[in-house]
C-alpha cells in the first residue's frame, strides 16, 4: 500500500470528494475540450466485470442542444398525445439551460455470461466516476433520469438500440451557487453485519447529531 501519511492527511486527500454534491442550477462556461477528455477518461476507469467495456457516452452541446430539445418534445408527444404544453416547453428548454449534457449508456451484450444487470451497473459506475471528475475540476454536475431516459425513441435517436440503453444524462456546467448541503451521517446508512437478518432489515437508530 502506498504511504499517504497520517489519518488526518488521508482525510485531506479525500476532502474534495467528501463535499461533492449534485448541482442543478448551472451556467456557462462548460468544461474545456481538454477537461471533457479527462472527464471521459475517468468514466473509462469504472469497474467492468469481464472487460466488456460497455460504456458509451454521447455529448450534447452547442447547437445540438436545440435539436435534442425538439427530440424530447417529440418523444413526449408519442407517449401522451395530451401532454400539457408547459411540460413540452420544459422539455424543449431544458437542454438549452445546461452548458453540456452527456448521455451515459451501456452497449449491452444480451445472453452473455456476464449478467445484463452488471453491464448496466458498470455504465452507472462510469457516470459516478465522471461526476467526481466534474467536481474535482471545479464544475458542477447532476445525474438526471426520468421518462426521456427510458424512452426507446430517445435512446434510438442517440444511437442506443435495445437492449443497449441510456442510464442517465449528466448535466455539467459552472454552479450558480456554491452552497454545500450537510453531509449525510454514515451511521444512518451503514451497519456491521454479524448474522442473517430475520424479517425486514432495519438500520440502527442514528447517533447524536453531528456523528459521522
Amino acid at each position: 500500500m502506498k504511504d499517504i501519511g497520517a489519518p488526518e492527511s488521508r482525510r485531506g486527500l479525500l476532502e474534495p470528494l467528501l463535499d461533492r454534491r449534485s448541482v442543478a442550477a448551472l451556467e456557462e462556461p462548460a468544461p474545456s475540450q481538454e477537461e471533457v477528455g479527462l472527464i471521459l477518461d475517468a468514466g473509462l476507469r469504472a469497474p467492468d466485470h469481464g472487460r466488456l467495456r460497455p460504456w458509451r457516452f454521447v455529448l450534447i452541446r452547442g447547437a445540438a442542444r436545440e435539436a435534442f430539445g425538439d427530440c424530447l418534445v417529440a418523444a413526449a408527444k408519442r407517449r401522451d398525445a395530451n401532454v400539457p404544453p408547459a411540460l413540452l416547453d420544459r422539455y424543449r428548454t431544458w437542454p438549452l439551460r445546461t452548458p453540456l449534457l452527456i448521455a451515459v449508456g451501456a452497449a449491452v451484450r444480451p445472453a452473455h455470461v456476464i449478467p445484463e444487470i452488471e453491464q448496466i451497473l458498470s455504465a452507472g459506475a462510469a457516470a459516478m466516476n465522471m461526476l467526481n471528475a466534474v467536481h474535482l475540476l471545479g464544475y458542477g454536475g447532476m445525474w438526471v433520469t426520468g421518462a426521456n431516459t427510458y424512452d426507446r425513441g430517445v435512446n434510438a435517436a442517440l444511437g442506443f438500440e435495445w437492449p443497449s440503453r441510456i442510464v442517465g444524462f449528466l448535466m455539467i456546467g459552472t454552479p450558480k451557487n456554491a452552497a454545500i448541503p450537510e453531509r449525510p451521517s454514515r451511521t444512518q446508512h451503514a451497519v456491521d453485519w454479524a448474522a442473517p437478518v430475520r424479517g425486514a432489515a432495519t438500520m440502527p437508530p442514528p447517533r447524536a447529531a453531528g456523528a459521522q
